[in-house]
């Protein structure tokens, strides 16, 4: 990896902390309730109109069946609106209904915090919908990540119990969330965003002229390509022309300010943040990245803070920290090395002050090899699914960089909310199999880890596996799944693979190969994303209520400790074998055999 490359790589890191660590605090305040009497007074009328208590605490079922009918209101909405846009305002380049099968995609895909995208946003979603439908969600989605969260660390923190379980408020978690932590950052985010290029307006789209302009009078020539002429013999010249291009406006920069910092991902463009109205400038590169990580990283702190003991937010950041720098460390020398293929047919690929150097296919020349590469690491450790570069044009072995991080399952930082609870639960396994190795019953933070524990750990390790490989085997097999694959052999399965992975951890990027806007697959991507978010939520809220039920036990002489060194390499050790074993053999067929069949010529 270049010196630029890891530059770019620990700057990125240490404002990343310098960010988190403020942030982790408030957000630690936030989710013991110590909010300033100001935003309580703020909120009431909110609570009121709802009928809603906020000093009341739920049961972790409450709390799900909450949670789960919210997103499910939530999604009937972002359907409708779909549905509906041609009749509704905020219209102005005329988009009609959305079909039933990608209404129903999308719909999903927003609630789940997947974001994944079968269409080109500037050409199928008015403002309206746009706006209405998938930023709201947006804020909705992320807000229910970050409330999951915010329940298991309260079971882990719990001391004195009734032993009932209860976890706290999902309408006050999703209400201060969302009113004082989204919402003003996000503004902030979009006036720098905007400060920077991207667009924020209503205006209708543009025709503008391009540079590809007939200046001068050419001769024109007959069907056979024969120069025409008068009846003086002299050639039959033709006018110069002007030649048009269409723009999309619309409201962009308060979009792509939530899109990031919910670890969202969806894009206004079609090209996403390698479009210059969402992605203009380095630094507002830079930004985007900083704002994928910052909440989950954040987390990590407010995790400490709530347990009581900041040094295990600082054991789950580094086991998080690492596993992320392994992946940048071989995904940047994959796209660096460049293509095998094109060095024979006389192409430079290496890197100059003239150039990048490398695979820069699929890539912006603005951000080079450098930054698309740290990008793609970022958007797929945090399931966020934004992207700078086309992650279909990378190398056998830097596309499968991107697949891994999202089978690992949303850990290496993740989304918000997601990355921490699901790292937690690795967590729960990590002291599970420690206790087996000593002989123990094993503990962490002072809570028994039992047999009910354990079995809804697995649910909620095992459920995306399953809804990955399994839609995988069902549209390599159907032949409405065959047909949307472009490139037959091992870089199609590699498609469908990284179609399904992304779908089940909630991602949303794409090897874009895939021609997946079909009946076929808007339904079966639906299907795995809603299970592969909600089925492993409520495993999760169900393990919180567990845990807060439990008594917090003394720290004695045979506690393992879990803040060290030693927990933190058993951590990652646990994350990798179990999280990726179950796609070895997946990946041997598609990301492996490609990247032996590239450079085996």
């Amino acid at each position: 990896m270049s010196s630029s490359a890891w530059g770019l790589l620990a700057f990125y890191l240490v404002v990343l902390l310098l960010l988190a660590w403020p942030l982790g605090r408030f957000l630690a305040a936030m989710c013991n309730g110590h909010m300033p009497r100001w935003t309580q007074r703020v909120e009431a009328p909110l609570y009121k109109l709802a009928g809603v208590s906020p000093d009341s605490s739920m049961h972790w079922r409450s709390y799900a069946f909450a949670l789960l009918a919210f997103n499910a209101v939530g999604a009937l909405a972002v359907y409708g609106l779909q549905r509906l846009q041609g009749w509704l305002p905020f219209n102005p380049a005329g988009m009609t209904a959305v079909s039933p099968d990608s209404a129903f995609n999308t719909a999903v895909s927003f609630v789940s915090n997947t974001n994944w995208q079968g269409y080109a946003g500037e050409s199928t979603m008015s403002y309206l919908t746009q706006m209405l439908g998938l930023t709201v969600q947006n804020f909705f989605s992320a807000a229910t990540g970050i409330a999951v969260a915010f329940v298991l660390v309260r079971g882990f923190a719990a001391r004195r119990t009734d032993g009932k379980g209860f976890v706290g408020n999902f309408w006050v978690d999703v209400t201060r969330i969302t009113t004082w932590l989204l919402l003003p950052i996000s503004f902030v985010l979009a006036m720098l965003l905007a400060g920077q290029g991207v667009i924020q307006n209503f205006d209708a789209y543009k025709t503008v002229d391009t540079l590809e302009t007939t200046a001068f009078q050419q001769p024109k020539n007959d069907a056979n390509g024969q120069p025409l002429k008068d009846d003086k013999g002299q050639p039959v010249m033709e006018d110069a022309t002007t030649k048009t291009q269409t723009l999309a406006m619309g409201p962009v920069a308060s979009q792509e300010a939530i899109k990031m910092l919910g670890t969202n991902g969806g894009g206004f463009f079609n090209a996403n943040s390698a479009h210059p109205y969402e992605n203009p400038t380095a630094f507002a590169n830079l930004l985007q990245m900083l704002a994928i990580f910052v909440i989950p990283a954040a987390l990590c702190f407010t995790f400490g803070r709530v347990v009581g003991d900041i040094r295990q937010g600082w054991a789950v950041l580094a086991a998080m920290t690492v596993i992320f720098v392994i992946a940048v460390v071989v995904l940047t020398p994959a796209e660096q090395a460049g293509n095998p293929l094109l060095t024979p047919l006389g192409v430079d690929q290496v890197s100059s002050v003239l150039q990048s150097g490398g695979n820069m296919e699929g890539k912006e020349v603005r951000f080079g090899i450098d930054a698309s590469a740290l990008f793609a690491a970022i958007t797929t450790a945090a399931s966020c699914g934004a992207v700078n570069a086309m992650h279909d044009s990378l190398t056998p072995l830097g596309g499968m960089v991107p697949m891994v991080l999202m089978q690992l399952g949303e850990v290496v930082f993740g989304g918000v909310g997601t990355g921490l609870y699901s790292m937690l639960i690795f967590a729960i396994l990590a002291v599970f199999i420690a206790g087996l190795m000593i002989g123990r019953t094993p503990e962490y933070l002072g809570k028994k880890i039992e047999v009910y524990e354990m079995k809804l750990t697995s649910v909620a390790i095992l459920v995306t596996p399953i809804l990955v490989l399994a839609g995988t085997a069902v549209a390599v097999i159907a032949d409405a799944g065959k047909a949307g694959i472009a490139n037959p052999g091992a870089h199609g399965f590699s498609e469908i693979l990284y179609a399904l992975t992304s779908a089940g951890n909630n991602n949303g990027s794409a090897f874009a190969g895939l021609s997946a806007n079909t009946p076929f697959y808007n339904a079966l991507l639906a299907v795995v994303m809603w299970f592969g978010r909600f089925g492993a939520i409520v495993p999760v809220l169900a393990i919180a209520g567990a845990l807060a039920a439990k008594k917090r036990l003394p720290v004695t002489a045979g506690t393992m400790p879990t803040h060290g060194p030693l927990f933190v390499t058993l951590l990652i050790g646990t994350v990798l074998l179990v999280g990726l074993l179950n796609y070895v053999p997946a990946l041997a067929l598609g990301p492996v055999v490609e990247h032996l069949m590239l450079w085996a010529k």
